[in-house]
């Protein structure tokens, strides 16, 4: 308990201290310094996401970095275990990344702000014409060379079995004609949400599988595209 009560004094505490950097951050940007701009980004949310990590006492083992193309922007296609896979991708794998999140967290102060300039996007799972346009702007980020993350269950398993992906949930890729990279989340579901929301040390893997080109598939291959991508999830869990 107290190691949990620390980690959410700690998780905004640390956001009222970043409030000089998001203001530069958005000077940056307001000035057009993009590169400046999203260096700054990626290097606040790499050490957040390893300090969150550490006051938890998470342990993270990571095998594959070597499938990450390292000259374009991929899509990380995850299963979802639990709350803290964000900032585990985030510390986990070096290359910068945006996410697909759920529309609530648009509404927390600061860390929407953050995410925002992350170039995360919001979607609303209800809201079908929504979510339409949140893949479609997805897309034209990674066009411009940003990659992004989507967990495409839709929401937390909060355990080892993975739930079906959604409909539509390849669309950001194939949109982009972007090289899918799967990634595996092992035991995240153990630091919260098998303690009813109690925060306890662990350990937990993730496995970066060999990515998928999107480019060129026929009508076929992109209708089994969501398949192919679970399978090889679901042999590194």
């Amino acid at each position: 308990m107290i190691r949990t009560i620390i980690w959410f004094i700690y998780f905004w505490l640390y956001l009222v201290y970043l409030i000089p950097s998001l203001l530069k951050v958005k000077n940056l940007d307001k000035a057009g310094n993009i590169k400046e701009r999203d260096k700054i980004v990626n290097e606040v949310a790499a050490k957040w996401s390893q300090a969150l990590l550490k006051i938890a006492g998470v342990t993270v083992k990571v095998s594959g970095n070597e499938n990450v193309p390292d000259n374009e922007a991929v899509v990380f296609v995850s299963n979802h275990q639990g709350n803290f896979d964000i900032p585990i991708l985030l510390a986990s794998i070096e290359k910068p990344k945006a996410f697909i999140a759920k529309t609530e967290l648009a509404n927390m102060p600061l860390i929407s702000t953050w995410m925002k300039y992350m170039n995360c996007v919001f979607m609303d799972r209800s809201n079908i014409r929504q979510s339409l346009k949140v893949i479609s702007q997805a897309s034209d980020y990674v066009k411009e060379g940003y990659s992004m993350s989507i967990f495409p269950e839709g929401t937390r398993s909060k355990g080892e079995k993975m739930g079906e992906f959604k409909p539509g949930s390849m669309k950001l890729a194939l949109k982009a004609e972007a090289t899918i990279v799967p990634v595996a989340i092992r035991g995240s579901y153990k630091i919260m949400e098998e303690n009813g929301f109690i925060i306890k040390p662990g350990l937990v893997e993730v496995v970066i599988a060999e990515p998928i080109p999107t480019q060129g598939l026929t009508k076929e291959q992109a209708r089994n595209l969501p398949d192919l991508v679970r399978e090889r999830i679901q042999s590194e869990l």
